[in-house]
């Protein structure tokens, strides 16, 4: 299996000065990390990075290639999680769920590297056992993790000719979308987020230009889709700050607001930096807000390497006082269910409680930035999140409760080929199936919700 975009980057991992592990140790370091990160994003819902840098805090520190092969692994157990537990369910006498979670971590990882990611059978089967071996408290359990994955690796066709991609999502999702996108939509978006991502860049200027030299395909949108599997930080352009990974629905809000030369525009929920950046390179005086202070220094990092400037500020956007701006670009933090197939763990960290606590601090946010807003200002709101209660219903809502805000469409021409996501109010609403390719590697791209709002009076 070729590694997806977030894996060409290493891990976060151990301090370098640590001592490298013993090479018996390191044949197991891979599979070690990766299922102990496993149960801290399943049962304590940390972010697949954060339960990647806890857990390999307490390990052997590892070199680049394997911190590479344990993020692999763990993306795919989590973005296939459903498919690994009927298959394990299928072979065990006990129910997954009711096995020791070390053991059950050890067998769902190993059986990742079985059904999805080509790792030879002996590898996969002897390193479990061996891992199950190593722990005192499973140690007797050694034998049914050699049977079970054997049944794995040998019934592996059928496991797979059945595989269903809706499985892999958590049962009260999967049945929100069918609400929302009816079945075969909801099938073709689950499909799509089981694919490897891709990894699009913004160009801060010729993009035709840097899509020849850089090997990549120029989108419809001006995003640039990469096919090179080649670290990020290698590739030209990227030290002189030409350009910057964003995935190609995420650089369309920014565009929406349609900033120019002098105008006071406003970034409220900045960080990471990458709409920030978009808005500063058309010349507007750009302030960034952002409750997370180590969050703006990642945006501080990246707007210094692309050599562009913008006033940061650490506040609550939610209460932050300011003076009135032209326009104001609101990315509101929400359940970020359009972005499971670049952040699988999403899939299982979230819950509809937090759907609906999310939706009520979008709603605050929306007022607070209106209240920000110059009358005949432009104010674009956008979620990366499939939800409906995150999108087209915050709108209809906002409008109800705002008559000085009224929704400004989106036409085809600022959406190229994303005619069929514009809706009936003339917003956006992106989902993860559009843009098919024939390479699965190189189609589709994030979910999606953009709406443009003017303040009249």
């Amino acid at each position: 299996m070729k590694p997806t975009p977030s894996q060409r980057n290493p891990a976060p991992g151990r301090p370098r000065e640590r001592a490298a592990a013993p090479e018996a140790d390191r044949a197991l370091a891979s599979r070690r990390l990766a299922a102990s990160a496993f149960r801290r994003v399943l049962e304590k819902g940390a972010a697949l990075d954060d339960a990647l840098a806890e857990a390999g805090a307490r390990l052997p520190a590892l070199d680049e290639r394997d911190a590479r092969l344990a993020r692999s692994i763990l993306t795919v157990a989590l973005k296939r999680l459903g498919t690994l537990r009927q298959a394990l369910d299928v072979c065990l006498k006990t129910p997954l769920a009711q096995s020791p979670p070390d053991l059950a971590a050890i067998l769902t990882t190993a059986a990742a590297q079985l059904l999805f990611m080509g790792v030879p059978d002996h590898a996969a089967v002897d390193s479990a056992v061996a891992l199950t071996r190593a722990d005192r408290r499973i140690a007797g359990l050694s034998g049914v993790a050699n049977a079970v994955l054997r049944r794995i690796a040998a019934e592996r066709k059928a496991i797979l000719d059945r595989h269903d991609p809706c499985a892999d999502l958590p049962g009260w999702l999967i049945q929100r979308w069918r609400l929302a996108y009816g079945p075969e939509r909801t099938a073709r978006i689950a499909a799509a987020l089981g694919q490897e991502p891709t990894l699009d860049i913004t160009p801060l200027s010729d993009p035709e230009g840097w899509a020849e030299r850089l090997g990549g395909r120029l989108l419809p949108t001006r995003s640039i889709r990469l096919i090179s599997h080649d670290p990020v930080p290698a590739l030209p352009g990227y030290a002189d700050g030409a350009w910057f990974v964003q995935d190609a629905a995420a650089a369309i809000p920014a565009r929406l607001l349609d900033t120019n030369p002098g105008e006071r525009v406003l970034d409220l929920c900045a960080a990471p930096g990458g709409k920030t950046a978009q808005l500063a390179a058309t010349g507007a005086a750009v302030t960034a807000i952002d409750r997370s202070s180590a969050r703006l220094g990642r945006l501080r990092q990246n707007l210094a390497r692309l050599g562009l400037k913008a006033d940061i500020i650490a506040a609550d956007a939610a209460a932050w006082a300011g003076e009135p701006a032209d326009a104001i670009l609101l990315d509101a933090p929400c359940a970020s269910t359009g972005t499971i197939r670049r952040h699988p763990d999403v899939a299982w960290t979230k819950t509809e409680t937090d759907i609906a606590s999310l939706a009520a601090l979008q709603a605050r946010l929306l007022d607070h930035a209106a209240g920000l807003l110059k009358p005949g200002g432009r104010l674009v709101y956008s979620t990366c999140s499939l939800e409906p209660e995150e999108g087209e219903r915050q709108i209809e809502t906002l409008l109800e409760r705002r008559r000085d805000l009224a929704l400004d469409a989106v036409l085809p021409a600022e959406a190229p080929a994303l005619g069929a996501a514009i809706d009936e109010r003339g917003a956006l609403r992106i989902t993860p199936d559009l843009w098919p390719a024939e390479e699965a590697r190189l189609s589709g791209l994030d979910g999606f919700y953009a709406a443009r709002l003017r303040r009249v009076g």
